[in-house]
């Protein structure tokens, strides 16, 4: 069966709730632990100090996964916790924040070439890998996504505050994130040998510093044989990452047994779909990949289940998804859950404090 793999990006913040630059207190803390030497399982860098990276091993099993998933989030906090800080599965820090790029050349040459754009980028996002044979079937994974990518943002949609103030969007991280000039997404590459073509292009351009800076919404891995699916903002639930892993797992075995669209939609119209999705994630319209229009968002999520209902029933992942996608459905993502603790009379401290609870459920 295919393997998958979860990153997960998280704020470290104070007991009180406020982001706090101790990233690099956390990670050598993590450095004297004992390592493994498989892929993933670590507690890593982030782009800015008030953050930290986990991730899972490569796993065929759902249930395996949602326990490395906890695991990792209760590991990542306790070396917080060791820190004086705590860690919130939050897309975006609700406060205004005066972040800080780690203490790394890579990270102070980002910052100074990209400014402003690179000054903002204290977000929080969920990174699936799925394993595929080789660039050709990776591409057509990568192909396959394109008009699923909106979706998997809706669903995991965890940011609607911004510098102390609500934006109106369920996932502004995916606003911010989009000011990278490479990130969104991209038009069908049709091969392997195409998609190194266009890695080249960009590279030679002199913008990006490395092919690390590739942020597409969906991409091949440049260390692992390996689809990394970038769009979604880290999830307030460990069972809504696992839920992103399973998705693009059955899309990747569906885009293996079917073919090619004829007439793709164009990476433009894409843009908006993915726009829309991070406005209202699954409270609003999402656009309909089978028609290319809005419809509500419970029944875009019913074509996206109904599109890998034989993947997910092989892989004996098709309950567990049905019920899931539910439990999102009716109780709402991470931007809905913040939004009722702001109903409720959270201020963004308050909001944080219980989004770190969440985080360790």
């Amino acid at each position: 069966m295919r393997t998958m793999g979860v990153e997960e990006e998280f704020l470290l913040v104070t007991p009180d709730g406020v982001p706090t630059a101790v990233a690099p207190a956390v990670l050598r803390l993590a450095a004297a632990e004992p390592s493994d030497p498989r892929p993933g399982g670590d507690v890593e860098k982030e782009f800015k100090q008030e953050q930290v990276e986990t991730s899972t091993h490569p796993c065929t099993d759902r249930d395996d996964l949602l326990a490395q998933v906890r695991d990792g989030r209760a590991r990542a906090d306790a070396l917080a916790q060791a820190a004086g800080a705590r860690v919130a599965a939050l897309g975006a820090p609700p406060q205004d924040v005066e972040s800080t790029v780690i203490p790394d050349r890579r990270a102070h040459e980002i910052r100074a070439r990209f400014g402003q754009t690179a000054r903002e980028q204290l977000t929080c996002g969920c990174h699936v890998h799925v394993a595929v044979q080789d660039d050709d079937e990776g591409v057509r994974v990568l192909d396959h996504l394109r008009p699923w990518n909106a979706v998997l943002l809706a669903l995991s949609a965890n940011s609607p505050s911004w510098s102390g103030s609500s934006t109106g969007y369920a996932s502004y991280r995916s606003q911010v994130w989009g000011r990278w000039p490479t990130s969104g997404p991209t038009a069908p590459f049709g091969d392997g040998a195409t998609y190194r073509h266009v890695i080249a292009d960009l590279l030679r351009t002199g913008t990006v510093l490395d092919d690390g800076m590739v942020y597409f919404d969906a991409r091949l891995s440049a260390h692992y044989p390996t689809v990394e699916v970038r769009v979604a903002d880290v999830c307030l639930d460990a069972a809504d990452a696992v839920l992103q892993a399973v998705l693009v797992r059955a899309l990747a075995e569906t885009a293996v047994r079917t073919e090619p669209a004829v007439a793709p939609v164009r990476a433009e119209v894409l843009r908006t779909w993915t726009w829309r999705a991070a406005r209202s994630g699954v409270t609003g319209d999402l656009v309909s990949p089978s028609t290319g229009e809005p419809r509500p968002a419970a029944d875009v999520v019913g074509e996206l289940l109904d599109h890998v209902r034989d993947a997910l029933a092989e892989a004996g992942d098709l309950e567990w998804t049905e019920r899931q996608l539910g439990h999102v459905l009716r109780r709402g993502n991470g931007a809905v859950q913040q939004l009722a603790w702001r109903a409720q009379g959270a201020d963004d401290d308050a909001l944080v404090r219980r989004a770190v609870d969440v985080t360790q459920l």
